[in-house]
């Protein structure tokens, strides 16, 4: 199963490559991870999602938690969480094919970002599965490079998740 978790951290030199050799040192994969800074800046938010059943996560929090600089963890799957992704797309494309690729771009609710003579490049938002159906369709018109995000996500309300540490605790 897969598991969105929300890891509020310090914002330090090399806590990123402490968290990701937490998770190599004891097996763990990352499916995606993305960092970016908060309102305050003194602190950054990781959302990683990994897969596992319920032991391994529980152990992957516990070891989160021994960290240092790990400021809180949520746990978000299950809670009522809204994601997105971010994809950039290069499809390969001619005059018989640019039409049919805008018109996909289109229905998506892409935006053309880009415009060469042998290709377009396309940005597309959404779930995950919305993505997965982009790049599926483009697969045909001939893929030159995609290039995504990962999963960033928020609890939908305030109210109760799985939060471990200090603010949640």
């Amino acid at each position: 199963m897969k598991h969105t978790l929300s890891v509020l951290v310090q914002n330090r030199f090399g806590v990123l490559a402490r968290i990701a050799g937490l998770f190599s040192g004891r097996g763990f994969n990352i499916d995606t991870l993305n960092v970016s800074p908060t309102q305050d800046e003194s602190l950054s938010r990781m959302t990683i999602v990994t897969h596992g059943d319920d032991a391994v996560l529980e152990q992957i929090e516990k070891q989160l938690m021994k960290l240092v600089e790990v400021v809180k963890v949520t746990h978000l799957t299950g809670s009522g969480f809204v994601s997105r992704e971010l994809m950039l797309v290069k499809v390969r494309t001619d005059g018989n094919t640019r039409n049919d690729v805008i018109q996909f771009a289109n229905i998506f609710k892409a935006n053309v970002v880009n415009v060469e003579h042998e290709s377009l490049v396309i940005e597309v938002t959404g779930p995950t599965a919305k993505l997965d159906a982009f790049v599926g369709l483009m697969e045909r018109f001939g893929l030159v490079e995609v290039a995504r995000t990962g999963r960033v996500a928020v609890a939908r309300s305030s109210g109760p998740t799985e939060a471990i540490g200090p603010a949640g605790e």
